[in-house]
């Protein structure tokens, strides 16, 4: 049996109480993205069993979800390292700078590189609830200019390199563009997992990781 998001399924486990616990049962699994396995008696519903029928069943609930795309902003050093990693590991890749002679330098045939306006690269590569946005970009100016079009996004988070005081001097200088104050909250800084990192190939490891432990249900200490 197949159950979507929305609850709505295809096919059948057999119907009555006992379909009606897996189907809630499979909304934590999406939403944890971890699989499980159910165990029930059909021998008495006075004892919460889900069934008369008699004997046990046994269910294996797996999550299958779309691939997660990392939308990587700044094709930089670091930029074109995490876009490496994250292609290497099977993520669903896309990059873009407004410095096509930096995209040329992105040899992956499985990544796709965009330049020009940031809202014609989204338009050509759309972000959706399953994309990670990883911005790498080299000034605040830069992000000034093209994180409004990204916060539209359905993104859940934004990532963003650098200093807390970049961030805080990118998020006044958004706040007088009149962005909503609870629309920034979507932004994360500073990106990566505090590992000591130096070289752009060790913060990319970072980074990835960063995004791996948001996925998996990891915890990130911010202090």
């Amino acid at each position: 049996m197949l159950v979507y998001a929305d609850g709505t399924s295809s096919g059948t486990v057999g119907g009555g109480e006992m379909e009606a616990r897996v189907r809630a049962a499979a909304a934590t699994v999406l939403a944890t993205r971890t699989p499980t396995t159910l165990t029930y008696a059909l021998v008495d519903p006075a004892s919460g069993d889900p069934g008369v029928c008699g004997g046990e069943v046994e269910l294996y609930l797996e999550p299958h979800m779309p691939t997660t795309t990392i939308y990587v902003i700044g094709a930089g050093h670091v930029g074109q390292a995490v876009v490496e990693l994250a292609s290497w590991l099977g993520y669903r890749v896309v990059v873009w700078d407004d410095r096509e002679e930096l995209l040329e330098e992105v040899k992956d045939p499985n990544v796709a590189s965009v330049s020009g306006p940031i809202s014609e690269a989204i338009a050509a590569y759309p972000i959706d609830a399953h994309t990670r946005i990883v911005m790498v970009t080299r000034n605040v100016m830069l992000d000034v200019e093209i994180m409004p079009a990204l916060l539209e996004s359905p993104a859940p988070t934004i990532g963003l390199m650098g200093s807390r005081r970049r961030w805080e001097t990118t998020r006044a200088k958004l706040l007088d563009l009149g962005l909503d104050e609870a629309v920034l909250d979507k932004v994360h800084s500073p990106l990566g997992l505090e590992i000591a990192a130096e070289t752009p190939k060790e913060i990319a490891v970072s980074v990835i990781s960063e995004l791996i432990g948001q996925e998996r249900g990891g915890t990130h200490d911010d202090d």
